[in-house]
């Protein structure tokens, strides 16, 4: 228990400041970044004191439907929460100088820490449901932060953007875990105990592939992880979000968020490692590597450059977990450890730049070395890793990727080779973009570049720590391997696991890929400008199909869409509201039968009583009878005929409570109907043919769908009673005190559903007496 408190804790005490943030911005102004950065060292601690650990702590949620709040301890579960709360730390502090003066502070480092609390939760998720809600809640997060310039549209677009993208990726996530937990519960387990199904992962798998299920859950998870994860073709939503402060591009979009779903697939990798996991996901990731590495070079803007690296080695860490050996786990756990220290580095060095030169565009910028000398030291570090440079620490994490792809080529042969080609080629422009990077330090400084100041400690301390850290692992990788990297990449492997880092001592295919790579980025940099020019030319090119052009087409034809249904809908006649409700509900109601029912039950007639069958003749007959009547007092008096026969079968079928309700109900709507029908509009004559016509099918298909839904609901009168009714029976005197079990559950069991049944009822004489306001409008349509 003492575990699952220090985890939860982890987990709250950024929720707590979240809920604080804005009364702690009145009392503390812009210092309340280091408030937050207290907060993220309280989480940081708390998860440091279970390295080492291992296992699931849970505490119940829903037992009825099998959710918890589980809670895992792992190398793979902590090294993301690490690097969640520990760069978080650095952030706050960093955003403490950065936002000086910034509108809405509060609502920013209250959006931030939630961000930070829904990632370390999600980390140590180890029950389905639980994981979905902190995914959700990243979304949710990133997209406040991205929109924080509230008055800019342009953040307004990239918010809504990185939204619709990541919540429509969430949604293939819930299908995912629904299908999922099939296969659980076909093998006995908790159907969203996520522990339990990595732990019997043959047998779910198995019953997953039995069912014919487990090419669409994997296909599923793929793109819920590649939406999140910006993955070709959903990676266009990453550069847009650039518009938010550097404080959340360094954190949302380089060290955490962005990698949640190359996280999920790390957890995920045991369960679906096969084939098909290997043909789907490390080729979607060395897509994306060389996409997302040729729009880096392209790029103007240092922090779109930033961006488009990004997405590039998101790519190389979903290619890393994709390849099924003992090295794509090894690759994808030390990775995932070396991007989020350089590049979150970058990412604030970008912000010192654009803070102190007042410009983020590249070829305005050159020469800062002699301004900016620590952080050109700090980029040095930050952008030969990134670029996979020996002896730095990028290197050794990129040359177990090209192990992976290495034997994958040699286990595959034929298209297989495809793979290391296609991550040397993507790796060439890896070195390309970060040598221009760095040349912003290093080359001539343009003629028209202003003053640069040397940036506050206050700036200039967090990305130098990120450096130290790009430092110690370059020199001593093996320290952040014993530590956690081991345990982390053994939680993604199907088999034993030992990364081995350091320069290579023999030659071997993944050291001439290495060799190859850094040897034609390095000659091909002096033509930095002609290859950019050509890249821009095969973009320009292609621009009609560019996923933001299509984003955008798609976004102008739904608004079309939507203004032409809005004229079709909101006539402002009430027929055609009742007509698109009642239709929608049908259509909804059918289709949910037609997926999930496997027949129509054979309704028991022959054992109808023949009272029952009479009444009912009589409710029929009444029922045609309103539809004919020639004046408004006949068919309200008849509608009062069809209301009693129905209190009469609720009498024969031994409802007798209900019988009363239904008669006191009838007779009050008669009395109304008499009161008020002198002032109802006459209709009836006013009618034509295609109206009419439209308002038959209608009826005919409201009825239909009524007694379809009645033959599927109603319990078969010779079988055992349902789980359902027995609880009820069981239940209804020792916890509600009543025998009558229709009432105990309208007021004990589903209290909170009969009170908003209640308000229904008052919306409702709400909508009469505003029918009644409308009764001098004249319409007759």
């Amino acid at each position: 228990m003492a575990q699952f408190s220090a985890l939860a804790a982890a987990i709250a005490l950024p929720f707590l400041g979240a809920a604080l943030a804005p009364f702690l911005y009145r009392l503390l102004d812009d210092r309340v970044g280091l408030a937050g950065a207290a907060i993220a060292a309280a989480s940081f601690v708390l998860l440091l004191t279970q390295l080492g650990a291992d296992g699931t702590v849970s505490v119940p949620w829903i037992p009825s439907m099998d959710v918890a709040v589980r809670l895992t301890v792992d190398g793979l579960g902590l090294l993301f929460a690490l690097l969640a709360s520990g760069i978080g730390v650095l952030i706050f502090a960093y955003a403490s100088e950065y936002m000086h003066g910034k509108p809405d502070l509060g609502r920013f480092y209250s959006a931030l820490l939630a961000f930070m609390g829904s990632i370390i939760g999600l980390a140590l998720a180890a029950d389905l449901v639980v994981l979905f809600v902190f995914w959700e809640l990243t979304s949710v997060c990133s997209f406040v932060l991205i929109g924080y310039y509230t008055a800019d549209e342009e953040s307004r677009y990239s918010a809504r953007m990185a939204m619709l993208i990541t919540v429509g990726g969430g949604l293939c996530l819930l299908v995912a875990i629904l299908l999922l937990g099939v296969g659980a519960d076909a093998v006995g387990l908790a159907r969203f105990d996520l522990s339990a199904i990595l732990a019997n992962r043959e047998a779910v798998a198995e019953a997953l592939r039995a069912r014919g299920l487990f090419v669409p859950t994997l296909a599923l998870v793929v793109v819920a992880a590649g939406a999140k994860s910006a993955q070709v073709p959903l990676y266009f939503w990453l550069p847009g979000a650039m518009v938010a402060p550097t404080p959340v591009s360094a954190f949302l979009h380089s060290a955490t968020m962005v990698k949640v779903g190359v996280y999920a697939l790390g957890r995920l990798r045991p369960l679906f490692h096969s084939p098909e996991w290997t043909a789907v996901v490390a080729t979607l990731g060395l897509v994306t590597m060389t996409v997302g590495a040729m729009l880096a070079v392209i790029s103007t803007d240092i922090k779109e450059l930033l961006a488009y690296s990004t997405a590039s080695h998101l790519g190389l860490l979903v290619a890393a977990f994709g390849f099924d050996s003992h090295y794509g786990a090894e690759a994808g756990a030390f990775h995932l450890f070396n991007h989020a220290l350089f590049k979150a580095a970058l990412f604030l060095v970008a912000g010192i730049i654009a803070h102190e030169s007042g410009t983020r565009m590249i070829d305005d910028l050159g020469g800062l070395r002699a301004d900016l000398p620590i952080t050109a030291a700090v980029t040095f570090l930050a952008a030969l890793s990134m670029a996979g440079i020996p002896p730095f620490s990028g290197f050794y994490s990129k040359e177990i990727m090209f192990e992976a792809a290495w034997d994958a080529a040699q286990a595959g042969g034929g298209l297989a080779w495809l793979y290391p080609v296609t991550a040397v080629f993507a790796s060439i422009f890896t070195v390309l973009y970060s040598l221009r990077f760095l040349w912003l330090f290093f080359g001539d400084r343009p003629t028209d570049l202003g003053a640069v100041h040397r940036p506050p400690l206050g700036l200039l301390a967090p990305p130098a720590v990120l450096a130290v850290g790009v430092l110690v692992v370059s020199l001593f990788p093996d320290v952040a391997v014993d530590l956690i990297l081991d345990d982390a990449a053994a939680v993604t492997a199907v088999g034993p696991v030992e990364i081995h880092a350091g320069l290579p001592t023999y030659l071997s295919g993944p050291v001439v890929m290495s060799a190859i790579t850094i040897t034609a980025g390095v000659a091909a940099f002096p033509f930095y400008d002609r290859i950019q020019a050509t890249l821009n030319r095969v973009r320009s090119a292609t621009t009609a199909v560019h996923p933001t052009t299509i984003y955008d087409a798609l976004l102008t034809a739904a608004d079309r869409g939507s203004a032409v249904a809005g004229r079709g809908v909101h006539n402002g006649l009430i027929r055609t509201y009742v007509w698109w409700v009642l239709s929608a509900a049908c259509v909804l109601t059918l289709a949910g039968f037609a997926t999930t029912a496997t027949g129509l039950p054979e309704p028991a007639i022959a054992e109808t009583p023949a009272a029952l069958v009479l009444v009912l003749a009589v409710a029929v007959v009444a029922a045609v009878a309103v539809t004919t009547a020639d004046s408004h007092v006949t068919g309200v008096l008849t509608l009062g005929i069809l209301g009693f026969m129905v209190a009469i079968f609720y009498i024969l079928a031994s409802g007798a409570d209900l019988a009363l309700t239904q008669l006191v109900v009838e007779t009050l709507l008669l009395l109304i109907f008499l009161l008020v029908i002198e002032e109802l509009p006459a209709f009836y004559g006013e009618s034509d043919w295609p109206r009419v016509s439209r308002d038959v099918v209608l009826s005919v298909a409201v009825g239909a769908t009524t007694f379809v839904s009645v033959l599927y609901a109603a319990r078969d009168a010779t079988g055992p009673p349902t789980e359902t009714a027995t609880y009820f029976t069981n239940n209804a005197i020792p916890e509600g005190g009543g025998a009558n079990i229709v009432n105990v559950i309208l007021t004990d069991f589903r209290a909170f559903d009969t009170l908003g049944e209640s308000i229904v009822i008052v919306l409702a004489a709400l909508s009469v007496l505003v029918l009644l306001t409308m009764r001098d409008r004249g319409e007759t349509r």
